[in-house]
């Protein structure tokens, strides 16, 4: 793969998975590697930049692109990403991880095919108060990521990181184990990609709990208690067990 480098470093970005109360088995299907080590982010604004730091500072290699020729994006990535490697789409997803974070209404600008078979963390919102109504969300009861899952079909999308500000991500992670560790919720519908997806949220700094299907992602979706709050992997688990539970008359 030809890449075009902003820095003498060589560096891209990964992505893992802690089942909520266990150590998930690591021996995933034969398309996964055991311990990635890269992952590409699609999209170079505050959402992107600030998950490709943290990666870094993980320890994982990045790769930004976006919808520019690499050469165009080489200085900002340099500058937003100090160590990655500013790359094109195409070559951004041939990463362990690949990760979405453009505006929600840019989904459809992303080639299907490009994601076929990858383990994607996607970390969109809609949110029509602020973004605008999209007709795509607006009319069908599907949760968004169900809806970008629908049109990206042979990607296996993993819900995460939507329910954390930008700022807070750089700013709260914490050690494995400490007291008080802040916990993200992730969903989709495939075991081993969720595995991953887990591994790399734990080492950037946050507890990894399962909500469950991709149509669990609800949860913690815009104006959510998950959503607007900060929550310990316990008190996590207690709102999604919550949410499950039916409603009684």
């Amino acid at each position: 793969m030809k890449l075009c480098r902003c820095s003498a470093e060589h560096i891209v970005c990964i992505t893992t998975y802690i089942a909520p109360g266990r150590i998930p088995s690591m021996s995933t299907s034969q398309n996964h590697p055991v311990e990635p080590r890269t992952i590409g982010i699609l999209g170079a604004g505050r959402v992107g930049t600030a998950v490709g730091r943290q990666a870094l500072k993980a320890g994982y290699d990045v790769m930004v692109a976006t919808s520019k020729p690499a050469e165009d994006i080489a200085l900002m990535v340099q500058i937003m990403t100090p160590g990655a490697i500013a790359v094109t789409a195409a070559e951004a997803t041939e990463a362990d991880i690949v990760v979405i974070a453009v505006p929600l209404h840019k989904y459809r600008t992303i080639d299907p095919g490009l994601l076929a078979g990858k383990t994607v963390i996607e970390a969109m919102n809609y949110w029509a108060p602020v973004d605008g109504e999209i007709d795509d969300f607006e009319n069908d009861d599907r949760t968004s990521s169900e809806i970008v899952q629908a049109y990206l079909a042979d990607a296996k999308i993993v819900k995460t990181l939507n329910h954390i500000g930008y700022h807070d991500l750089e700013m709260d992670g914490q050690e494995t184990g400490s007291g008080g560790r802040r916990a993200l919720a992730l969903a989709g519908d495939h075991h081993d990609s969720k595995a991953l997806v887990g591994q790399f949220i734990n080492r950037i700094g946050y507890d990894a709990v399962d909500a469950g299907p991709l149509k669990a992602g609800r949860s913690f979706q815009p104006g959510t208690e998950i959503f607007n709050g900060s929550h310990t992997a316990d008190q996590l688990r207690s709102i999604l067990t919550t949410d499950r539970e039916p409603v009684r008359l």
